[in-house]
């Protein structure tokens, strides 16, 4: 075999690593500049945008002068997406929802135009906007998640979960834990009636576990379904068993299709003490339970939780509702945008 085919077959020491190395800073070298390039788009747009705002304050220009800006710089860029009369129309709004110079420091500014369209058109209030937007950059989520995250408000559910953790779990994983659930947890895309029994809800969510997964938030992994677990000779099975990856501790979940009893949480508190004596490693922090249930007296699963010694929380679910309707706006769809973009920059 000739010295040519050993090196292709057998690297020289040191070569796997030094090439991983490479990977990964060509890898990040791709992303920075992917990364300046978002930024120095989103610059552009708002600078025209804030120029048609001054313009049409200042010297009394009319909406008809961004038709005529549209025709103008579409003839003089033909190769380059973005000028048409509608996305300068967002530029404007843009400008006019972001007054600050310095936009690429924003959150705002970080994300891709596609995401600021949903922003722009989804939401009215600035606070809401910036809230999505930090959750967006912080999650990587898509245009499509972040659409869903909004059109399920997302904000007004994250942390409202009925929980006992600031009693039993120590500060910041108590923080951390309560701001992990929500509530209620929206599972209409089961597609199942209002009367589903538990079974059918258990095994439609690990059917759409990736849907689920997302429903639940960042941080929870699927561990299995129906965790067979043996306590004294007996079997038990748990309905759904997660491990949260910030936390460092498993999550047991069950499912109740009534309204919830205190009862309800004795049974819970069983698994959690089986999972933390069976399952978890030493390294990991106590098994944490959350009971699913489709309605709750809130006082009553107050009282429940008071005196219990397990972390735990009580939220509802909601397997059929129709999604709120978009909050309306002067400006033109997401949809009408995109045709006239014809899958330009986002």
């Amino acid at each position: 075999m000739s010295e040519k085919a050993v090196s292709m077959t057998e690297p020289p020491e040191g070569y796997g690593k030094w090439l991983e190395e490479l990977k990964a800073r060509i890898h990040t070298a791709r992303q920075r500049a992917t990364l300046a390039v978002n930024r120095e788009l989103i610059k552009l747009y708002w600078q025209i945008g804030c120029d048609i705002l001054a313009r049409q304050a200042e010297q009394g220009w009319g909406a008809k002068v961004i038709d005529r800006l549209s025709h103008d710089l579409r003839t003089a860029f033909p190769e380059m997406k973005g000028f048409s009369r509608t996305n300068l129309m967002y530029m404007r709004a843009f400008a006019e929802a972001w007054p600050e110079e310095q936009i690429v420091q924003q959150p705002v500014g970080q994300l891709p135009w596609g995401h600021n369209l949903v922003l722009l058109t989804k939401l009215k209030d600035r606070e809401e906007r910036l809230w999505y937007a930090r959750k967006a950059i912080e999650h990587g989520w898509s245009r499509n998640v972040m659409v869903m995250q909004i059109e399920t408000r997302l904000l007004e559910r994250q942390g409202k979960a009925l929980t006992n953790f600031e009693a039993r779990l120590p500060r910041p994983q108590s923080d951390l834990a309560r701001e992990s659930l929500k509530d209620p947890y929206r599972l209409d895309f089961l597609g199942l009636g209002a009367e589903a029994a538990e079974r059918e809800i258990e095994t439609a969510l690990v059917e759409h576990i990736t849907r689920f997964l997302l429903e639940l938030g960042a941080g929870f992994a699927y561990v299995g379904r129906q965790v067979p677990i043996e306590v004294g000779g007996d079997d038990f099975f748990i309905d759904l068993l997660f491990y949260h990856l910030k936390l460092r501790c498993y999550i047991v979940i069950e499912i109740k299709a009534g309204k919830f009893k205190p009862e309800h949480l004795g049974q819970l508190g069983f698994y959690l003490t089986a999972v933390d004596r069976q399952v978890k490693d030493e390294q990991d922090n106590p098994t944490i339970g959350l009971l699913l249930c489709k309605s709750k007296n809130k006082v009553v699963a107050e009282y429940a939780l008071h005196d219990n010694r397990k972390p735990m929380g009580i939220a509802e679910y909601q397997l059929v509702e129709s999604l709120p309707k978009e909050l309306k706006t002067s400006l033109p769809s997401i949809e009408q945008i995109e045709r006239e973009l014809g899958g330009g920059h986002e």
